[in-house]
């Protein structure tokens, strides 16, 4: 009991030991050396795995750390420029091609992520069933509201150019 007494303790501010009153940081790394002069057939690498799993975890951090805070400088952004005289039904045609060209992105992407979740064992089929109906009947509701956007755009630019006729004389 003695010993243990009469170690000297690493302490700091507080008066408390940093480490134990038997262990001192030169006991510690002597029990370290010990350990691996020591023949173990698990020794080496369970070493390669540790260092291997640390290296792996500092990795992912530096990754971490990384994403969206890199500057975006020289990139490039490229807007579709449009005519300012084109009429309201050619701005509606192309909403309906934009529309139907996001909708069959949307249905790639879907098909990717259903091979995600088979592959996970993810059961989706129920859900998508009841999503895929309330879709189709969005999807036909935006299309007949752009129908008729449409319908009145193309009325309007008929009847414009005969009111103008009108008025010259």
């Amino acid at each position: 009991m003695e010993h243990f007494a009469s170690a000297p303790a690493l302490s700091y501010k507080g008066g408390m030991a940093i480490f134990p009153r038997p262990v001192s940081p030169k006991s510690a790394l002597g029990d370290f050396w010990g350990y691996f002069r020591q023949q173990r057939q698990h020794k080496w690498p369970l070493l390669g795995l540790s260092v291997a799993m640390t290296w792996v975890i500092v990795w992912a951090f530096v990754i971490d750390a990384n994403t969206n805070t890199m500057p975006t400088r020289n990139k490039i952004i490229y807007v579709q420029s449009w005519d300012a005289n084109r009429s309201d039904a050619a701005v509606i045609l192309q909403q309906k091609i934009d529309f139907a060209k996001r909708e069959a992105a949307l249905q790639k992407d879907q098909k990717k992520m259903q091979g995600y979740a088979d592959a996970f064992g993810i059961e989706w089929r129920e859900e998508e069933a009841r999503n895929t109906a309330k879709r189709k009947e969005a999807v036909k509701a935006i299309d007949a509201m752009l129908d008729e956007r449409l319908a009145k755009a193309e009325a309007s630019e008929k009847a414009a150019p005969k009111s103008a006729e009108t008025a010259r004389p």
